[in-house]
């Protein structure tokens, strides 16, 4: 008997000198791994910034074990589509993304980055902020820093300039650029300019990700641009936020979704990213034409003084309704308007009566100029129609982003989309409506992302990748922010890793921020 018990305990002596340990064990959850494949019952350890096993591990002993039974585990989600600038310093915990179970953002959307890419990896990193962030380098911040706001074409000087510092940007850590075409002063810039920086992109490993020329009437000769500079400079194209926008235009998905599918069967590496909502959201001043916002504030108020060239920019505002077949401008509600915070919610039409005019489109249109004088605002539109939403949503090359900024809670009427976009397509579009798979789902905010911007070692669940893991119930999952109520956190996501670090637990976000610049 002696004998035998001096066996058990050698055993476990063994045992226990051999198992393997983690700074945190995941047990009992459902795997799903960011590569599209069904679950599957699977341990998860974590070890510093890494996960180092995933499968059985029975013997192998965590310093702090999760019980994710009845859960789902999943590689923390990529937003490919971001403002986060200036959003940093004033809130890095980005609490909007961690509840939304986001671990990593890519920003510098739109053509509008930081210009010194350097500098502002070294200050995130400084900081610290509670999320992995990569940069693009924006063509609007390049062009300015050669040309400003100036409205013509730039001189071959100013094109090898804006080529340097693509150059510069690229080799600071950017993982692309981005083009902002219907912003100042991308606006004003020929395709070839585009193809000429694309070019440079390209050779340093990049992709170019594009806010289209137009968004509406001329969506399809948008979409063929964007692929047209993806040939020519023989790079990767993302175009963002892709969407048929003005009731007019509704149900035209049909024909701009084919389009891409055609790219892709020439051979032209292009995918798109989608928010799950019918309104969209940006300046105000895209109400105005392009001509009339050109070199600066100063140069935008002498030309609206002018009666003539006012009169010509209301005709133009009143000219986008009627094409819309609307009679006001009830669909364009402003989010920000830094004049007059009490006008955060309203419409322009609600607007226009508060201050005693005619309710009419012409004193609509008085109102939005007032309003660009003003500084302009942060607008939400509802455009969009929810039958395109979901073909969009259809499309397997297609990845979620929330087109938003860390979120200061409390303030303003932002845009629903900053608080709940992944959460909306998981509850919403997967659970209810059926749209997509779940698997499907977490591939497009996972693994697809990351391979398109060139995230190494991100975006699965698997040995020798970062620990940006995340743990949510498919059953509870569902975004609470609403249009009228927007400062409200995503519900149903119970545990957020990001490189290792516990952010959130138990459905609570803690002070860790253990967050990243991510360079090229």
């Amino acid at each position: 008997m002696k004998k035998y018990l001096l066996s058990i305990l050698s055993f476990v002596f063994y045992f226990n000198s051999n198992a393997q340990t983690a700074d945190f064990i995941i047990r009992h959850g459902k795997v799903m791994d960011g590569m599209g494949n069904q679950w599957q019952y699977k341990d998860v350890a974590i070890t510093q910034d890494k996960i180092v096993a995933v499968g059985n591990l029975q013997k192998w002993k965590g310093v702090r074990e999760i019980d994710a039974k009845g859960l789902i585990i999943s590689p923390g989600f990529i937003d490919v589509h971001g403002h986060l600038e200036g959003g940093e310093k004033r809130n890095p915990l980005a609490s909007n993304f961690i509840y939304d179970g986001v671990t990593t953002v890519i920003t510098g959307n739109c053509g509008g980055s930081a210009e010194n890419l350097n500098k502002y990896f070294n200050v995130l990193d400084s900081i610290g902020v509670s999320i992995n962030i990569a940069s693009l380098i924006g063509h609007n911040t390049i062009r300015k820093q050669v040309m400003g706001t100036a409205n013509r074409n730039a001189t071959e000087e100013e094109l090898s300039k804006m080529e340097q510092l693509t150059q510069q940007a690229m080799k600071e850590g950017a993982v692309g650029m981005s083009t902002g075409l219907i912003y100042i002063p991308g606006t004003y810039a020929p395709t070839s300019e585009i193809v000429r920086l694309a070019k440079v992109v390209a050779m340093n490993g990049g992709v170019y990700s594009s806010h289209i020329r137009y968004e509406e009437d001329k969506v399809v000769d948008a979409v063929n641009e964007a692929i047209n500079i993806g040939r020519e400079a023989n790079i990767p194209v993302e175009i963002s936020h892709f969407k048929v926008s003005g009731q007019n235009n509704w149900g035209r998905s049909k024909e701009t979704i084919p389009i891409v599918v055609n790219a892709r069967k020439e051979g032209i590496d292009v995918t798109i990213d989608q928010y799950p909502y019918t309104a969209s959201s940006t300046q105000l001043s895209v109400l105005l034409p392009d001509w009339v916002l050109a070199d600066g504030q100063d140069s935008i108020m002498a030309r609206l003084s002018n009666p003539i060239i006012r009169k010509k920019v209301a005709e133009h505002s009143i000219d986008i309704i009627k094409k819309r077949r609307l009679k006001h401008f009830s669909y364009a509600v402003v989010a920000s308007y830094g004049a007059d915070s009490s006008y955060n919610g309203k419409s322009i039409e609600e607007i226009n009566i508060l201050r005693g005019n005619k309710n009419n489109a012409k004193a609509e249109a008085e109102t939005i100029i007032q309003m660009i004088e003003k500084g302009g605002a942060q607008m939400v539109y509802h455009g969009m129609s929810e039958e395109d939403v979901k073909v969009i949503m259809q499309y397997p090359f297609n990845m979620f982003a929330s087109d938003a900024g860390i979120a200061s809670f409390g303030a303003g009427m932002p845009h629903p989309r900053a608080y709940g976009t992944n959460a909306r397509v998981l509850g919403k579009y997967v659970k209810t409506l059926g749209v997509i798979t779940l698997e499907e789902a977490i591939r497009r905010m996972t693994s697809l992302p990351a391979n398109k911007f060139n995230l190494k070692n991100r975006g699965l669940i698997k040995e020798g990748y970062f620990a940006d893991v995340i743990i949510f119930d498919e059953d509870e999952i569902s975004d609470m922010s609403e249009y009228n109520a927007p400062h409200q956190y995503s519900k149903g996501v119970k545990y957020v890793w990001v490189n290792g670090a516990l952010s959130l637990e138990q459905g609570k976000q803690n002070t860790t921020r253990k967050g990243r610049a991510i360079r090229n």
